[in-house]
C-alpha cells in the first residue's frame, strides 16, 4: 500500500515529496520512493485518458465516404472547380459519368430561399413529368364499390379497405404511392403513423385524395413526381433515368422547374432560387448556371 505521507493526499507528504523528490539522493526509503513514482504514473495516465476524452474526433474524414473522395479525384481539373454549367452541357457530362452497370436515375437537388420551420414557407407539391420517371411504380386505392372497380380498370396494384388497413397493420406494404377517396380517409387515419413516415400518406394538396381515382392512378403511373423543401430549403426530385434522350431529360427538368416556381409561397422575398446541382445515382454532382433553371430568367433552359 502507498504510504500515507507520500500519496500526494496528505499535505505533509506533499512537502515531503516535493522537498526530498524520488531519485536516489532522497531522503525518502527507497520502497516511498517507488510508491510515489507508481502514484504519479497513474496520475499521468488518468489525466492523459481524461484529456483523449474531451478532444472532439475528426468528422470532416468520418462523414465523407471514400467512393467521393474517389470520385472527387478522377474528376478533372475543370470539373473540381465546381464550373457552372447549363442544362445540356450538365445533362451530357452526368451521362458521360455514368459507369453503374444499371440505368441510374438523374437527380435534381435545388437549393430554395425559403425558411421550411415558417409554416407560411411551405414548399410541396406534385407534377407531371412528360416522359416520366422511367420508374414503375405500384400504386395502393382506398376505395369500395364503383371507385374500387374503376381503381382497378385504371391499372392500380393493390384496391381494398378494412383488408388492405389490416395488412398494412401486420407490416405488408407492397405499394410505392397510394390514392384514396375521401370517404375512405377516417379508415385510413387509423394507419397514418405507418404511412405518414413513409410519405404515402394520402393527401388532397397533392392530389392523392381524390373521387376521380382513375385519372390519379394514371397520373402516378404515367410520370408524377412528388417535391417537397427539406429543413435546409432543398428539393430532391428524380427526373429520368440515364438512359433517357438529353431532350427527353431537359424537357423533364423544365416542366419541374416551372412547377417549382409556381409553388413559390408568397411571404418568400428575395432570391427563389439560389442553388440547383445535377447527377445520377452513383455519379459525381454538377452544379447548374442559376440562371439556365430560373424560369423568369431570359437565359432558361440555355
Amino acid at each position: 500500500a502507498l504510504p500515507r505521507d507520500c500519496s500526494g493526499t496528505h499535505p505533509r507528504g506533499v512537502e515531503l515529496c516535493a522537498v526530498g523528490g524520488t531519485g536516489a539522493a532522497s531522503p525518502l526509503p527507497q520502497a516511498h520512493r517507488m510508491a510515489f513514482r507508481t502514484a504519479l504514473s497513474l496520475r499521468a495516465g488518468a489525466a492523459a485518458g481524461a484529456a483523449l476524452a474531451r478532444t472532439p474526433p475528426l468528422r470532416s474524414a468520418a462523414r465523407t465516404p471514400a467512393r467521393c473522395l474517389s470520385v472527387s479525384a478522377s474528376l478533372p481539373s475543370s470539373l473540381r472547380s465546381r464550373e457552372e454549367l447549363g442544362v445540356a452541357a450538365a445533362i451530357a457530362n452526368v451521362k458521360g459519368r455514368s459507369r453503374a452497370k444499371f440505368d441510374e436515375t438523374v437527380e435534381l437537388a435545388v437549393k430554395l430561399g425559403v425558411d421550411p420551420r415558417k409554416s407560411n414557407q411551405t414548399v410541396r407539391g406534385a407534377t407531371q413529368l412528360p416522359n416520366g420517371t422511367g420508374k414503375p411504380v405500384r400504386v395502393a386505392v382506398f376505395a369500395k364499390d364503383a371507385d374500387a372497380d374503376a381503381a382497378r380498370e385504371a391499372g392500380a396494384d393493390v384496391v381494398g379497405g378494412e383488408d388492405l388497413v389490416q395488412e398494412i397493420q401486420k407490416g405488408i406494404i407492397e405499394f410505392d404511392r397510394c390514392i384514396a377517396t375521401p370517404e375512405m380517409m377516417p379508415i385510413v387515419s387509423r394507419v397514418a403513423r405507418i404511412l405518414g413516415p413513409r410519405q404515402l400518406m394520402p393527401n388532397p394538396k397533392l392530389g392523392t385524395v381524390t373521387k376521380n381515382v382513375a385519372v390519379g392512378v394514371k397520373e402516378l403511373k404515367g410520370g408524377q413526381v412528388q417535391y417537397r423543401a427539406e429543413k435546409n430549403g432543398i428539393v430532391h426530385a428524380g427526373i429520368g433515368k440515364v438512359s433517357f434522350t438529353d431532350e427527353a431529360l431537359s424537357e423533364n427538368i423544365r416542366a419541374f422547374m416551372i412547377a417549382l416556381t409556381n409553388a413559390k409561397p408568397e411571404s418568400v422575398k428575395g432570391k427563389y432560387i439560389q442553388a440547383a446541382h445535377l447527377c445520377s445515382t452513383m455519379g459525381p454532382g454538377f452544379k447548374l448556371d442559376i440562371k439556365a433553371v430560373d424560369p423568369s430568367s431570359p437565359r432558361f433552359m440555355m
